[in-house]
Protein backbone atom coordinates (compact mmCIF):
# COMPACT_ATOMS: atom_id res chain seq x y z
CA UNK A 1 0.00 0.00 0.00
CA UNK A 2 2.94 2.34 0.47
CA UNK A 3 3.67 2.20 -3.27
CA UNK A 4 0.04 2.90 -4.16
CA UNK A 5 -0.04 5.78 -1.69
CA UNK A 6 2.94 7.44 -3.38
CA UNK A 7 1.42 6.95 -6.82
CA UNK A 8 -1.91 8.44 -5.77
CA UNK A 9 -0.17 11.40 -4.17
CA UNK A 10 1.55 12.08 -7.51
CA UNK A 11 -1.80 11.72 -9.30
CA UNK A 12 -3.39 14.22 -6.92
CA UNK A 13 -0.58 16.74 -7.41
CA UNK A 14 -0.83 16.31 -11.18
CA UNK A 15 -4.51 17.24 -11.02
CA UNK A 16 -3.55 20.70 -9.80
CA UNK A 17 -2.41 21.44 -13.38
CA UNK A 18 -6.07 22.08 -14.22
CA UNK A 19 -5.85 25.29 -12.18
CA UNK A 20 -2.75 26.68 -13.94
CA UNK A 21 -3.76 29.36 -16.41
CA UNK A 22 -1.82 29.93 -19.62
CA UNK A 23 -1.60 33.06 -21.74
CA UNK A 24 -3.19 31.33 -24.73
CA UNK A 25 -6.69 32.60 -25.49
CA UNK A 26 -9.49 30.22 -26.44
CA UNK A 27 -12.55 31.30 -28.38
CA UNK A 28 -15.45 29.04 -27.38
CA UNK A 29 -16.13 30.63 -24.95
CA UNK A 30 -13.46 33.36 -24.84
CA UNK A 31 -11.15 32.58 -21.92
CA UNK A 32 -7.60 31.56 -21.05
CA UNK A 33 -6.53 27.98 -21.66
CA UNK A 34 -5.30 25.99 -18.68
CA UNK A 35 -2.17 23.85 -18.77
CA UNK A 36 -4.01 20.54 -18.39
CA UNK A 37 -6.13 21.37 -21.47
CA UNK A 38 -2.98 22.25 -23.36
CA UNK A 39 -1.34 18.93 -22.50
CA UNK A 40 -4.47 16.98 -23.47
CA UNK A 41 -4.73 18.84 -26.78
CA UNK A 42 -1.11 17.98 -27.58
CA UNK A 43 -1.71 14.27 -27.01
CA UNK A 44 -4.60 14.43 -29.50
CA UNK A 45 -2.31 16.19 -31.99
CA UNK A 46 0.32 13.48 -31.54
CA UNK A 47 -2.19 10.74 -32.32
CA UNK A 48 -3.66 12.51 -35.35
CA UNK A 49 -0.42 13.92 -36.80
CA UNK A 50 1.82 10.89 -36.15
CA UNK A 51 2.41 10.37 -39.88
CA UNK A 52 4.41 13.64 -39.95
CA UNK A 53 6.86 12.45 -37.30
CA UNK A 54 10.39 11.38 -38.29
CA UNK A 55 10.70 7.71 -39.31
CA UNK A 56 11.09 5.43 -36.32
CA UNK A 57 9.44 7.81 -33.85
CA UNK A 58 8.03 6.00 -30.80
CA UNK A 59 4.51 7.44 -30.49
CA UNK A 60 4.07 5.99 -27.01
CA UNK A 61 7.07 7.99 -25.77
CA UNK A 62 5.81 11.11 -27.55
CA UNK A 63 2.38 10.89 -25.91
CA UNK A 64 3.96 10.21 -22.51
CA UNK A 65 6.24 13.24 -22.84
CA UNK A 66 3.33 15.47 -23.81
CA UNK A 67 1.27 14.27 -20.85
CA UNK A 68 4.18 14.98 -18.49
CA UNK A 69 5.94 18.01 -19.97
CA UNK A 70 4.01 20.76 -18.18
CA UNK A 71 3.44 19.08 -14.81
CA UNK A 72 6.17 21.29 -13.37
CA UNK A 73 3.85 24.26 -13.86
CA UNK A 74 1.95 23.02 -10.79
CA UNK A 75 4.78 24.71 -8.84
CA UNK A 76 6.41 27.02 -11.39
CA UNK A 77 3.38 28.39 -13.23
CA UNK A 78 3.32 29.20 -16.94
CA UNK A 79 5.56 31.71 -18.70
CA UNK A 80 5.22 33.10 -22.20
CA UNK A 81 7.78 31.88 -24.72
CA UNK A 82 8.26 35.58 -25.55
CA UNK A 83 9.28 36.53 -21.99
CA UNK A 84 12.66 38.14 -21.34
CA UNK A 85 15.83 36.05 -21.01
CA UNK A 86 16.15 36.73 -17.23
CA UNK A 87 12.55 35.62 -16.74
CA UNK A 88 13.20 32.52 -18.85
CA UNK A 89 16.24 31.67 -16.72
CA UNK A 90 14.24 32.03 -13.49
CA UNK A 91 11.48 29.88 -14.95
CA UNK A 92 13.96 27.17 -15.94
CA UNK A 93 15.35 27.02 -12.40
CA UNK A 94 11.85 26.88 -10.93
CA UNK A 95 10.84 24.07 -13.28
CA UNK A 96 13.92 22.00 -12.38
CA UNK A 97 13.08 22.33 -8.70
CA UNK A 98 9.46 21.41 -9.43
CA UNK A 99 10.55 18.32 -11.37
CA UNK A 100 12.68 17.21 -8.42
CA UNK A 101 9.74 17.57 -6.04
CA UNK A 102 6.96 16.14 -8.19
CA UNK A 103 8.72 13.12 -9.67
CA UNK A 104 10.26 12.52 -6.24
CA UNK A 105 6.78 11.73 -4.94
CA UNK A 106 6.72 8.49 -6.96
CA UNK A 107 8.29 5.13 -6.14
CA UNK A 108 11.95 5.24 -7.23
CA UNK A 109 11.53 3.09 -10.36
CA UNK A 110 8.67 5.18 -11.74
CA UNK A 111 10.30 8.44 -10.65
CA UNK A 112 13.39 7.62 -12.70
CA UNK A 113 11.43 6.49 -15.75
CA UNK A 114 9.13 9.51 -15.90
CA UNK A 115 11.88 11.99 -15.03
CA UNK A 116 13.98 10.67 -17.93
CA UNK A 117 11.06 11.31 -20.29
CA UNK A 118 10.67 14.85 -18.95
CA UNK A 119 14.39 15.53 -19.26
CA UNK A 120 14.46 14.18 -22.82
CA UNK A 121 11.60 16.51 -23.77
CA UNK A 122 13.39 19.50 -22.24
CA UNK A 123 16.72 18.74 -23.92
CA UNK A 124 15.21 17.59 -27.24
CA UNK A 125 17.60 14.65 -27.01
CA UNK A 126 15.76 12.22 -29.30
CA UNK A 127 13.57 12.30 -32.43
CA UNK A 128 10.62 11.52 -30.13
CA UNK A 129 11.36 14.60 -28.02
CA UNK A 130 11.91 16.84 -31.04
CA UNK A 131 8.55 15.82 -32.52
CA UNK A 132 6.85 16.38 -29.15
CA UNK A 133 8.45 19.82 -28.87
CA UNK A 134 7.34 20.65 -32.42
CA UNK A 135 3.73 19.95 -31.45
CA UNK A 136 4.14 22.01 -28.28
CA UNK A 137 5.19 25.02 -30.35
CA UNK A 138 2.58 24.53 -33.08
CA UNK A 139 -0.48 24.28 -30.83
CA UNK A 140 -0.37 27.88 -29.46
CA UNK A 141 0.08 29.17 -33.01
CA UNK A 142 -3.10 27.40 -34.09
CA UNK A 143 -5.00 28.87 -31.12
CA UNK A 144 -3.69 32.39 -31.82
CA UNK A 145 -4.94 32.16 -35.39
CA UNK A 146 -8.35 30.92 -34.17
CA UNK A 147 -8.46 33.86 -31.73
CA UNK A 148 -7.73 36.42 -34.48
CA UNK A 149 -4.30 37.15 -33.09
CA UNK A 150 -4.86 36.27 -29.44
CA UNK A 151 -1.70 36.77 -27.39
CA UNK A 152 0.25 37.83 -30.48
CA UNK A 153 -1.79 41.02 -30.50
CA UNK A 154 -1.77 41.40 -26.71
CA UNK A 155 2.02 41.25 -26.57
CA UNK A 156 2.76 43.00 -29.87
CA UNK A 157 4.52 39.88 -31.14
CA UNK A 158 6.00 40.12 -34.64
CA UNK A 159 6.35 37.50 -37.34
CA UNK A 160 10.11 37.23 -36.88
CA UNK A 161 9.59 36.34 -33.20
CA UNK A 162 7.16 33.58 -34.15
CA UNK A 163 9.49 32.36 -36.91
CA UNK A 164 12.16 31.74 -34.26
CA UNK A 165 9.82 29.09 -32.85
CA UNK A 166 9.14 27.67 -36.29
CA UNK A 167 12.76 26.58 -36.54
CA UNK A 168 12.13 24.34 -33.55
CA UNK A 169 9.01 22.94 -35.25
CA UNK A 170 11.02 22.22 -38.41
CA UNK A 171 13.61 20.38 -36.33
CA UNK A 172 10.90 17.96 -35.18
CA UNK A 173 8.88 17.67 -38.40
CA UNK A 174 9.70 19.19 -41.78
CA UNK A 175 6.07 18.97 -42.89
CA UNK A 176 4.69 20.70 -39.80
CA UNK A 177 7.43 23.31 -40.03
CA UNK A 178 6.44 24.08 -43.62
CA UNK A 179 2.81 24.37 -42.56
CA UNK A 180 3.74 26.69 -39.69
CA UNK A 181 5.60 29.03 -42.05
CA UNK A 182 2.61 29.24 -44.36
CA UNK A 183 0.36 29.88 -41.35
CA UNK A 184 2.50 32.81 -40.28
CA UNK A 185 2.54 34.29 -43.78
CA UNK A 186 -1.26 34.10 -43.89
CA UNK A 187 -1.55 35.62 -40.40
CA UNK A 188 0.54 38.60 -41.52
CA UNK A 189 -1.60 39.03 -44.64
CA UNK A 190 -4.72 38.87 -42.46
CA UNK A 191 -3.26 41.53 -40.14
CA UNK A 192 -3.55 39.35 -37.03
CA UNK A 193 0.24 39.11 -36.67
CA UNK A 194 2.60 42.07 -36.98
CA UNK A 195 5.07 41.77 -39.87
CA UNK A 196 8.82 41.60 -39.19
CA UNK A 197 10.26 44.89 -37.98
CA UNK A 198 12.21 45.38 -41.22
CA UNK A 199 9.34 44.42 -43.54
CA UNK A 200 8.07 47.03 -46.05
CA UNK A 201 4.75 48.61 -45.22
CA UNK A 202 1.71 47.07 -46.84
CA UNK A 203 -1.66 48.52 -47.66
CA UNK A 204 -4.27 48.17 -44.94
CA UNK A 205 -6.59 45.20 -45.19
CA UNK A 206 -9.84 46.22 -46.95
CA UNK A 207 -12.93 46.36 -44.78
CA UNK A 208 -15.41 43.50 -45.08
CA UNK A 209 -18.57 44.17 -47.09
Amino acid sequence: MERLGKQLQFVAESGRLKAVQRETMLTEPPRRENSAEHSWHLTIMALVLAEYAPPGTDLHRVVAMLALHDLVEVDAGDLSVYASEPDQARQHAAELAAADRLFGLLPADQAGELRRLWDDFEKRGSPDARFARALDRLQPMLENVRAAGGTWRERGVTADQVLANVRLIEDGSAALGHYARSLIEQAVRDHILAPPADAPETAPKPAAD
